[in-house]
């Protein structure tokens, strides 16, 4: 079954994913976890409800009640799996994916992910297993609005002084049905938004901001509306990714070095998590605030068990999953828009536009994620480690390598390493200069083969 993914459960809907398929991992989730009451929600996609419908008919045939939400994003999910008596949940959602994939993302109690290496193929080998009988005492099945206290919850993340105008394209994605309610309690909140209606066919274009081709809407709004930053979400709304005052795209690594900067300087010195594939500046940005640098493997599994682990105050990741302690140590893309908009007002900051905030954080030179499709990933990885044994090496995720000295022209860095999620290779590279990142590039290119 190969929608039972490293950190989720995902497919084309109608080919590998189906209603008997849904209500089979509803029972086997509900069997692994031995829960009594699991939380469901669903985001905006046409087949949602009934897939939704279908988790909750397994779930009580297990014998577990079943807290339904309704419509709810990814992080709107965590926020009742965390708040509420309950023993974990899932929210039906594909993300980013287009329209005609659906699946789920999964969590155990207190929000705490279920992913490939503590759950999901075990839900995976239960489904391929005889349906059992159904318990002698079905489960019930209640309805909660909970739509008001998770935003009461975001808005507090909020700290605003004055007026500040914000571009929001919510993509058609389910941030058009929770950023309303947030939105209205903080009325300094000056928002220009679009594709604000909830649309499971994504009709303008992809729920997906990190591709750069997604993000023209936005950055057209910005310059329409004069607004001090725009905001791209993602279709469950987890991810967002910024642009700045003039349009120009900011990577999640460096708003992760902002956002570090601004919340150490509120809350006192703390680990902050990054992923490996980030920037250097992330590291000597979180050093410098007097945080503690901590770097970890690429995944939101990875991610939040390291901050639960080190008590992290923030964690960020180049995908544009930003996480937070005080939201029960989860991602949440409104959350980190609230995030960016108390920064830009905070005193330190003296007015001053994003994109200035932001220049001083463009000293290396990063290509950015380069995919490849390679048929012996683990083969081509070993054939680098070979090829650049003469490197600084770590095989944390995938492999890296560094070489030269930071404070010097010659210095320069690459990972390559398996997509968790696609059958790709991921290239990230940063140099001190612009022509050794471009001469580099091309090296590894000829290496890999032709980009994606």
């Amino acid at each position: 079954m190969g929608i039972f993914k490293a950190y989720d459960i995902r497919g084309v809907v109608g080919k590998e994913l189906d209603e008997a398929l849904a209500e089979r991992i509803g029972n086997a989730f509900a069997r692994f976890l031995r829960a009594k009451r699991l939380v469901v929600g669903q985001d905006m996609r046409t087949h949602s409800p009934r897939l939704a419908d279908a988790v909750a008919r397994g779930m009580r045939a297990a014998g577990c009640d079943v807290i339904r939400l309704g419509l709810a994003s990814t992080p709107m999910t965590y926020f009742a799996i965390a708040s509420l008596d309950c023993d974990g949940g899932l929210c039906v959602t594909a993300s980013h994916n287009p329209a005609e994939y659906n699946g789920m993302k999964l969590c155990g109690r207190g929000a705490t992910p279920i992913s490939a290496a503590n759950g999901i193929k075990d839900i995976e080998r239960l489904c391929a297993e005889p349906a059992p009988a159904p318990a002698a005492q079905q489960g019930r099945e209640e309805r909660v609005d909970l739509l008001q206290k998770y935003a009461a919850h975001v808005a507090g993340f909020a700290q605003l002084s004055a007026p500040l105008k914000v571009a929001i394209d919510a993509a058609n994605g389910i941030a058009g049905y929770t950023l309303p309610p947030i939105l209205e309690r903080l009325p300094l909140i000056r928002a220009h938004s679009i594709l604000m209606e909830p649309d499971g066919n994504f009709p303008v274009h992809e729920a997906n901001p990190l591709k750069e081709e997604n993000l023209r809407w936005v950055q057209d709004l910005v310059r329409q509306s004069g607004a001090r930053l725009g905001v791209s979400f993602d279709g469950d709304a987890d991810r967002c990714c910024f642009v700045d005052e003039t349009g120009r795209t900011v990577s999640a690594d460096l708003m992760t070095a902002l956002m570090a900067r601004y919340l150490l300087a509120q809350h006192g010195p703390a680990p902050v998590v990054y992923d490996l594939r980030s920037s250097w500046v992330v590291k000597e940005v979180i050093q410098q605030s007097g945080g503690t640098a901590l770097r970890d493997r690429v995944g939101h599994s990875f991610i939040k068990a390291t901050m639960r682990q080190h008590g992290a105050l923030f964690g960020g990741e180049l995908s544009g999953h930003f996480y937070f302690q005080k939201n029960f140590t989860t991602d949440s893309g409104v959350i980190a828009m609230m995030t960016a908009l108390s920064l830009l007002e905070a005193p330190s900051n003296r007015g001053q536009p994003l994109s200035a905030l932001v220049a001083d954080l463009r000293r290396y030179h990063s290509t950015g994620e380069i995919n490849f499709h390679v048929e012996d990933k683990a083969g081509k990885i070993a054939e680098l480690k070979r090829r650049y044994s003469d490197g600084r090496q770590d095989e944390l995720d995938g492999i890296t390598v560094e070489y030269g000295d930071l404070s010097r022209p010659d210095w320069w860095w690459f990972n390559v390493r398996q997509s968790n999620t696609e059958p790709l290779l991921r290239l990230n590279l940063e140099a001190r200069t612009e022509a050794l990142r471009d001469r580099k590039r091309e090296e590894l290119i000829a290496l890999l083969g032709v980009p994606e």
